[in-house]
This record gives structure tokens, C-alpha cells and sequence, in this order.
């Protein structure tokens, strides 16, 4: 049994085809996608979080307000760059959001990806200290995350307040028990996927990955999943860790989605670099539904995983990318076992 969610990126373009042409488009279809996926009996609603972008860039709103017209779905990110966050503040608003959802929320972050603009989080006021780089940087506002988020008191109060404090320091409002043991770490190698192992979240797995042996992709990140629940248990902590995985999957249904991904292309693994680190991209899958489950059942990280995550073609509207999600729920999933 797995739980099947989609991602989407969010993006929005005034070009030819796109039914989403402004932020607020997509931002509201983006919540009436999560209520359809909700009601198709899917497990997940997560998003992306670019900033410079025509994209999904501030997630807490959003979260708040699919929280608020669903009520089973979990809702999450896929990721939030830490290099860009006020993690105090971050609290607060992960918190408010966590409680509209009543403890629904699944929220994953990371160092981050490339990038639109150069150096971006200096814009928001963040730059390394000396010595560490934006990764570090990005590591230590996780760390006060997580830390702030458990709800101790951590602050001295005021003597002469406007008004009155509980007892002893103060913690930030409005805290949502929980949340803690709901924080997922973004992790592209091998090494960042152990550390987040250690530190206690849950993994987040994309199509995209460092290239650290040769490997095909799948059976790359395979490894990489069973290096980070090692290290969980090393490290000791409670309870089962869970790991998602993200991948294009579409079941050709009708002549729309042949239009659209009949064309094949992508049904090989890529390399190239990113930020000169040799990096592979996991394959798309488009086909036929019993071709689908044939090549779905030899996907090492999707068979490792708990949670996998559809990324939808969020600019082709509500009703198709519904009809994509049901096309896996109903013709897919159930033969492979994930239902």
C-alpha cells in the first residue's frame, strides 16, 4: 500500500494552451485541485515553492486555504528553500497552518534548486557567515526550524507586558503539536538524505538526483532511501521514518492525453550538471495502463518508498489533471499492489 499524491509546480503563462494564465488563476485552481484530488480518494496535495518565478513561491497561504476546504488530504511542500526563511517567522506561519488543517500538514524543505535570479536569498536579507557556504546556511535555519517548533519556551519575557504571560520563557504562537514529526528534508545526494536520517524527518526524493555512481536513476535513489532509514535508526529515533518519490506518470486514456504525451521522449534517464555537480534525472513514464504497470514494477525507488508523488501539468486546468490522478488511482495503482 502506498499513498499517492500529486505535486504541482504551479506555473502560470499568458502563452497559447495555458489555463492558467495569472498567479491567481493558479492559485485557485491549485485549491480546487486538491479538493477534486481529495474527492477522487487521493492521499496528498503538495506544491512547489520557487521564488523570481512565475510559480508557487509563498506556500503558507495557500496550505491555509486547502486546509481549510479539505479535510482528510495531506497537504505539503516539495520544497521550501531554507535559504530564503525567517525560520521563527516560518514557525509561526507552518504553525498557523498546521492548525486551519488540524495537523494535516506534511511540510518538506531543503538547501533548495537552481535558482531564477543569482545569489536570491540576498535579496531577503540572508547571506552565509563566513566560512560556510548558502547550503550551511540553509542547514542552520532548518536546524532553529525544527528546534522552535517543538514548542519549548526559548525567550525571556517582558516584565511590564501589554499582556499577561503564562510562566517561565515564551515559546512562538500559535504552536501546533505535532508539526515536528512532520518535517521532511529535500534531499538530492546520498549524504544529505543520511544527515536528514540523523536530524529526524522524513525524506523527500525527486526525479533528480547527484550522480554518485553510474547507476540508473531508480536504482540510485533505491539506495539512497535505505542509506537515510539507516541512519534513522542509528540515530535512534521513534517510529517508522517515511519517504516520498516524485515521477511524471501518465496513463494514456484517451486521445487528449496521446495529443499531450503520446509523443514519448523522456523514457531514458538524463545526465548533465548542475551547479557543476554531475546530476541524473529520472525518466517519465507515458503509456498505455498495462504497459504503465509492467514498466512501473521495475522502478527500484518508487518500490522503496511509502508515498509517491504525480507531478501534474498544472497550466491544462482542473478537470484534466483530475482526470490524470484518476487514470493512476483507478487503472494503475490497484494492479501494482499501491491500493
Amino acid at each position: 500500500m502506498k499513498k499517492i499524491g500529486f505535486l504541482s509546480f504551479g506555473h502560470w503563462s499568458d502563452e497559447r494552451g495555458s489555463l492558467t494564465r495569472s498567479a491567481g488563476d493558479v492559485l485557485l485552481q491549485s485549491i480546487d485541485l486538491a479538493v477534486a484530488a481529495e474527492e477522487l480518494g487521493a492521499d496528498g496535495a503538495y506544491f512547489r515553492v520557487h521564488h523570481f518565478a512565475r510559480q508557487l513561491g509563498s506556500p503558507f497561504p495557500l496550505l491555509s486555504a486547502v486546509g481549510a476546504r479539505t479535510s482528510r488530504i495531506e497537504i505539503g511542500t516539495a520544497v521550501i528553500d531554507m535559504r530564503y526563511e525567517n525560520p521563527l517567522y516560518m514557525a509561526e506561519d507552518a504553525g498557523a497552518a498546521d492548525l486551519i488543517s488540524q495537523g494535516r500538514l506534511q511540510l518538506g524543505i531543503s538547501r533548495g534548486s537552481p535558482e531564477q535570479v543569482i545569489e536570491g536569498w540576498r535579496h531577503f536579507g540572508y547571506a552565509p557567515a563566513e566560512g560556510e557556504t548558502d547550503a550551511d546556511m540553509a542547514r542552520h535555519h532548518a536546524e532553529v526550524f525544527l528546534k522552535v517548533i517543538q514548542g519549548q519556551g526559548f525567550a525571556q519575557p517582558n516584565p511590564n507586558p501589554m499582556f499577561p504571560n503564562p510562566p517561565g520563557l515564551l515559546r512562538l504562537e500559535p504552536h501546533s503539536p505535532g508539526l515536528r514529526d512532520r518535517i521532511w528534508w529535500g534531499a538530492a545526494s546520498n549524504a544529505t538524505a543520511e544527515w536528514a536520517g540523523r536530524m529526524g524527518m522524513h525524506l523527500q526524493s525527486s526525479t533528480l538526483k547527484t550522480d554518485e555512481s553510474g547507476k540508473p536513476f531508480h536504482i540510485q535513489q533505491a539506495e539512497q532511501i535505505r542509506l537515510f532509514r539507516a541512519a534513522w535508526a542509528e540515530a535512534g529515533h521513534p517510529g517508522t521514518p517515511r519517504v516520498s518519490v516524485s515521477r511524471s506518470i501518465f496513463a494514456l486514456m484517451n486521445d487528449t492525453d496521446r495529443r499531450y504525451f503520446g509523443r514519448g521522449g523522456k523514457e531514458a534517464d538524463q545526465v548533465g550538471f548542475i551547479e557543476s555537480t554531475r546530476s541524473i534525472f529520472g525518466r517519465g513514464y507515458a503509456a498505455e495502463p498495462d504497459q504503465l504497470i509492467r514498466e512501473l514494477a521495475e522502478d527500484e525507488g518508487i518500490a522503496e518508498a511509502d508515498t509517491l508523488l504525480l507531478t501534474v501539468p498544472n497550466m491544462l486546468g482542473v478537470p484534466y489533471n483530475a482526470h490524470v490522478i484518476e487514470s493512476i488511482l483507478k487503472h494503475v495503482a490497484p494492479a501494482l499492489g499501491w491500493r
